[in-house]
């Protein structure tokens, strides 16, 4: 507890210095910061905060802890095993309230196939695709019986880890958590990498997949800068978001106490290993990341039996998840690539409103969606899979998504050039996924 509050403490002493540097210090707005969780949310600055940012209709703090208080309420009421009745199959759904059970139950039957619907799992769980995701793949896993995890602290922190995410953002919220940590599960079954896994490192993988970006505020680290946003300064300019995402998850942890039963050296470096996964996702450290794995490949070096080259695989396994989208079919891959670019959008609007120069991709003028998804799996998503493909190799997945990619980057293509509208239905029904980032490294975060 007095870790969360020290790393909270940091964060907020931040927004203080930076908003009294900058002359613009507004007692209402300080008061409303110093009560929430969020730390990215809502200062971005203060004359947007004024005009869009509350435009969202955020909650407030007060009216969030309740909604949270309730959703457990009648997750204890409702769960078997807090009742103490423990299922005697593994994949039992004995961690779902029964008011998910039936299609959602069904989904979950299923949640290992490439082209699960996370949208719909979304809406038949009212909203809860992540707590519920989660929960189920830990049953799967067994990670509560082995790390002999207290439920009503994992449910704790799954509900602030999934309340963190920001609703009103297009792209980065809590469901796409959900659809990264679903592609995760996807890429631990893959025969290559499944036998070597150990319990911690699918219980990292799976975690660092579903916190990887939350309290995401919906605009890149370019934005934050040049708007001198505390997380900037907190910081230093460098892997801002993925620093936050990694110290609010710290943050979470300490404060549900979910690691508080292991010994500090362990729960230190489960700590410090989650964040060597989420800062793995800084989209600026790709090439970084991708030559290192192109030199594994080509010298056959990779030895899995060793923790340190499953980790780096693990590293590249989360990279993958986070911008697999132009991987899916094209119905899902569409909807995200929509999304994405919409929360481009809005950060060129707030930039245009404000006089800033606008951000690449973030142009709705001169930014399409096709141009955007082309360049995007172009120079990011292909030569990551392709990488991928042959650490894989042979694997159907593999195969499936790397299918899939060509197909909507060439269907993106015609959508360009013919310029017709990305949801048309004159296109032939085929495809596969159609994109899920942005087309250039400050694009994503």
């Amino acid at each position: 507890r007095c870790g969360a509050v020290a790393l909270k403490r940091s964060e907020q002493d931040a927004i203080q210095v930076c908003m009294l540097a900058d002359g613009r210090v507004n007692t209402g707005h300080a008061g409303v910061l110093l009560v929430e969780r969020r730390g990215s949310y809502p200062l971005i600055d203060l004359r947007i905060l004024k005009t869009s940012a509350q435009q969202g209709g955020e909650e407030s703090g007060t009216r969030r802890k309740v909604k949270r208080q309730l959703s457990f309420q009648r997750y204890c009421h409702a769960s078997r095993l807090l009742r103490g009745a423990m299922p005697n199959t593994p994949g039992s759904l004995h961690l779902l309230d029964k008011n998910y059970l039936g299609q959602a139950a069904h989904m979950l039957s299923k949640v290992g196939t490439w082209n699960f619907d996370i949208f719909l799992f979304d809406r038949l769980t009212n909203g809860n695709s992540l707590v519920t995701l989660m929960c189920h793949l830990f049953n799967v896993y067994g990670l509560i019986h082995h790390f002999q995890l207290d439920m009503v602290k994992l449910h704790r922190f799954l509900g602030m880890v999934q309340e963190d995410y920001h609703s009103q953002n297009p792209y980065h919220n809590a469901v796409h958590a959900a659809d990264v940590t679903q592609a995760m599960y996807c890429y631990l079954k893959e025969p290559k990498l499944a036998e070597q896994l150990s319990p911690l490192d699918v219980f990292l993988a799976l975690m660092a997949a579903a916190a990887h970006d939350v309290d995401h505020p919906g605009v890149n680290q370019p934005f934050l800068i040049k708007t001198r946003h505390h997380l900037a300064s907190l910081y230093q300019n460098t892997s801002v978001l993925e620093s936050h995402h990694w110290r609010s998850t710290v943050g979470m942890l300490r404060e549900s106490g979910l690691l508080s039963h292991m010994p500090a050296d362990i729960s230190q470096d489960i700590e410090q290993q989650l964040g060597s996964l989420i800062l793995a996702t800084d989209i600026s450290r790709q090439n970084e990341f991708l030559s290192t794995f192109r030199e594994h490949l080509d010298n056959q070096d990779l030895d899995l039996q060793l923790a340190s080259h499953r980790h780096f695989i693990l590293q590249i396994a989360l990279k993958c998840a986070d911008v697999c989208n132009p991987c899916r079919v094209w119905e899902l891959s569409r909807q995200w690539s929509e999304r994405v670019c919409e929360e481009f959008y809005r950060q060129g609007d707030l930039e245009r409103k404000f006089d800033m120069e606008i951000s690449p991709l973030c142009n709705q003028q001169a930014d399409s969606v096709p141009a955007v998804q082309i360049g995007f799996i172009s120079y990011i998503v292909e030569p990551l899979f392709d990488e991928w493909h042959r650490f894989t190799e042979p694997s159907s997945l593999s195969h499936t998504m790397t299918g899939h990619m060509h197909k909507n980057k060439a269907r993106w293509s015609r959508l360009r050039y013919a310029n017709t509208p990305s949801d048309s239905q004159a296109e032939e029904p085929e495809g596969g996924g159609g994109g899920g980032g942005g087309g250039e490294v400050e694009g994503i975060s």
